[in-house]
């Protein structure tokens, strides 16, 4: 029997739609690539975390310290799953779901490569889409507090509530550039608007006087603080708060978060990745970037930002709650502010 005729019988046999069955192999892909990166993202910063801290687990356990990350993973399986007396019970266990959904609903739309073939769906309503979805993490932090019937962790929840809605609007804002830029809201078309030249790129593009440059840094500052990133990892201050809004989480509702926190971090750098630094384009003409290129391209440019990321995590020290603030609201928010006023106003004289 070929694999046609099985696929026609299971059609048959099920009575489900071509489509849903597209749609269930689809989000099955997803879900396993989300799980291979986050397993190599979580490699990546143990590996250079442990390099310039002088971690003795990532760098000897088994061969070049790739067995750390599975004994975590084992150690997250074989602990308890223990509810507090006091919680919520039924919010307590779907605050981890509600963080852990957004992350992976923002992988439908963002290009990997070169369209259709490594774009799920391409949307012309894109970046509010992961606008909007990416926005939910907060619900499900800030319920995941409140639902322990513990002060600590509801004072985690807080502080994360404040400090994710603060730098969403300067994010927002630097969003806004690269979408004035090249008049589209489909991630897709961004992408294709920049081209196979670095000069042409949004974050090196002169004729724009480097004010998507500016966007561009403001954009990654931002997305430390919403990936809870250090200097900006106020949530999980665990020198302060305990652990924060998870400290009554144990097991695998304990990974759920760091599954979507580092999940969240491959995506925020795979935005910036289609909407300042060409997408799947190779930086210079004669250098391929269609079919499998385009893919290498932009997981390579990906994977860049989040090694910056992991070097800044494993450097700098953390920042006070007023600090934070202050940071969002009278540095990031006029600059973003200005910054888009100016780039609307070229793009309308031009």
């Amino acid at each position: 029997m070929s694999l046609t005729q099985l696929c026609e019988r299971l059609l048959n046999w099920t009575g489900l739609p071509v489509e849903v069955w597209v749609g269930l192999v689809v989000a099955v892909i997803i879900f396993l690539f989300m799980t291979v990166i986050v397993l190599a993202v979580v490699y990546l910063f143990r590996k250079f975390a442990g390099f310039i801290q002088l971690r003795l687990g990532p760098r000897y356990v088994g061969p070049r310290g790739v067995l750390q990350t599975v004994c975590d993973a084992v150690k997250l399986l074989a602990k308890e799953d223990i509810i507090p007396a006091e919680a919520d019970k039924g919010i307590f266990i779907a605050a981890p779901l509600i963080v852990f959904l957004p992350a992976y609903l923002a992988y439908i739309v963002i290009p990997f490569g070169q369209p259709p073939h490594f774009q799920p769906k391409d949307l012309n309503l894109g970046i509010l889409y992961v606008l909007a979805i990416t926005s939910i993490t907060v619900v499900g932090i800030i319920t995941a507090g409140w639902a322990s019937g513990s002060k600590w962790a509801t004072i985690g929840g807080m502080r994360s509530g404040a400090q994710l809605i603060s730098y969403e609007v300067p994010m927002s804002l630097a969003v806004l550039v690269p979408v004035l830029i090249s008049g589209s809201l489909s991630m897709k078309d961004i992408a294709e608007m920049q081209g196979d030249r670095i000069w042409y790129w949004n974050a090196f593009n002169i004729s724009y006087f480097g004010l998507a440059f500016i966007a561009f840094v403001i954009y990654m500052i931002c997305a430390l603080a919403e990936t809870n990133q250090i200097p900006f990892d106020l949530p999980e201050a665990e020198s302060e708060l305990v652990a924060g809004y998870n400290v009554e989480y144990s097991g695998m509702r304990f990974a759920f978060f760091f599954l979507a926190e580092f999940s969240n971090l491959f995506v925020v750098c795979a935005i910036a990745t289609t909407l300042f630094l060409g997408g799947w384009y190779a930086p210079l003409p004669f250098l391929p970037d269609d079919g499998f290129w385009s893919l290498l391209w932009f997981m390579l440019k990906t994977l860049t930002l989040v090694f910056i990321v992991l070097w800044i995590r494993s450097t700098y020290p953390r920042v006070r709650i007023d600090q934070l603030m202050e940071f969002a609201w009278k540095r990031l928010f006029p600059i973003a502010l200005i910054d888009l006023g100016i780039v609307s106003l070229i793009v309308a004289l031009r």
